[in-house]
């Protein structure tokens, strides 16, 4: 999400200055690849890239590409094959093994459904949405539609399908995407027209609450902010919770444990971390929060405080789930050898992220199967 907020916030700047802009975005791809369908990269007419495509491989000739469709007005798909080692066409050896389809996009200003509009209605609300980008795989000669539709979680649509004959079809697995949260492809035939869709599921930007205003609440801040999380700070303390110390929070608050969720917006990509230092302050947290559905409750310290916070809520008569205990992690983070408050926050935020992607954070050398998965075939 942050790569999509510089994108945006590039562009804007673009447009000030006068200039023309592309977008260059992955649609499809067949094996491995660094970056994955949905990686986007703004092109200027001066040569400025934002974002990416790749781990640096692509971003040379994309630039060569992006630039003809400036000049064209005209958008294209282009493949690149890095499954043959020997092809020195985007140079040698890339080492992915997979062949990428990009689709460069001149990004008309005047079109207030633009892709860069549709991103920026994506952005503005903590909403999931779906987004979807038409191309013709089968003859990159044809009409490239490119991106043309955003639905949003609460029912609104900006854009339209071009194609009146596979509206229908193609709105179907729309809201199927919304429903199950996932993207994919798809292949419609229609009559007059056939074409590929990459329909893809977004979601909106973790939304960190560090509950805790010391010094170690700082590096968390920090990490979160460089991924693009949204970081919010709650603490009991005003000497601690103060806005100068944390610059890049969106939100520093000052709160007792029973009305701070009153304050902060909580949705399925919210997570807290406890670490006020201050035991009854974490147990009241504690309490609200296993009340609320929330995926991950951080809680710094030791086990057996812990234990002491759970006993504690059962003899108040508190009777906790299963599903309720699973979302507590204390002690807190990944086992990395941290020490430092910079390492410990290191691994709180990696266990974060693997706890929402669903992953169980071991090294990837021990994995059998490839990193991500395959999505070489179309539904």
């Amino acid at each position: 999400m942050k790569e999509l907020r510089e994108i945006v916030k590039a562009y804007d700047e673009a447009i000030r200055a006068g200039k023309k802009t592309a977008l260059a975005a992955v649609v499809h791809l067949n094996g491995s690849s660094y970056r994955r369908p949905g990686a986007r990269m703004l092109v200027t007419d001066d040569g400025g890239l934002t974002g990416a495509i790749s781990g640096g491989c692509l971003e040379g000739d994309a630039l060569r590409k992006a630039m003809l469709v400036l000049a064209q007005q005209q958008p294209k798909l282009v493949t690149y094959d890095t499954t043959d080692e020997d092809d020195a066409t985007i140079g040698i050896q890339l080492g992915c093994a997979g062949i990428i389809q990009v689709l460069f996009e001149p990004v008309d200003p005047n079109n207030h459904n633009n892709p860069i509009q549709l991103l920026r209605k994506m952005i503005a609300l903590r909403q999931k949405s779906v987004m979807v980008t038409l191309f013709s795989l089968e003859d990159k000669k044809n009409e490239q539609a490119g991106t043309c539709l955003l639905l949003e979680e609460n029912g609104n649509i900006s854009g339209t399908i071009p194609y009146p004959e596979l509206h229908d079809a193609i709105m179907k697995d729309v809201h199927e995407a919304m429903q199950k949260q996932s993207s994919f492809f798809k292949n419609y035939a229609g009559e007059k027209k056939s074409v590929s869709a990459f329909i893809e599921f977004l979601q909106p930007s973790v939304s960190l609450v560090v509950v805790g205003a010391g010094n170690d609440a700082i590096p968390m801040m920090q990490i979160a902010g460089a991924i693009g999380w949204e970081v919010r700070v709650v603490d009991g303390r005003s000497t601690y919770a103060r806005p100068e110390r944390f610059a890049s929070a969106c939100q520093v608050l000052v709160s007792k444990p029973e009305k701070a969720l009153d304050q902060i917006p909580v949705d399925e990509q919210t997570v807290f971390v406890m670490m006020t230092h201050n035991y009854n302050y974490d147990l009241a947290m504690l309490k609200i929060l296993l009340q609320r559905n929330v995926k991950y409750i951080g809680l710094l310290g030791p086990r057996k405080k812990l234990d002491r916070m759970l006993d504690e809520l059962h003899r108040e008569g508190m009777q906790l789930s299963g599903a309720q205990l699973n979302t507590i992690y204390g002690p807190v983070g990944l086992e990395i050898g941290a020490e430092t408050a910079e390492e410990i926050a290191l691994s709180i935020i990696a266990e974060i992220k693997a706890v929402l992607a669903g992953k169980s954070g071991g090294s990837l050398r021990n994995k059998q199967d490839v990193i991500h998965p395959e999505t070489d075939a179309f539904r």
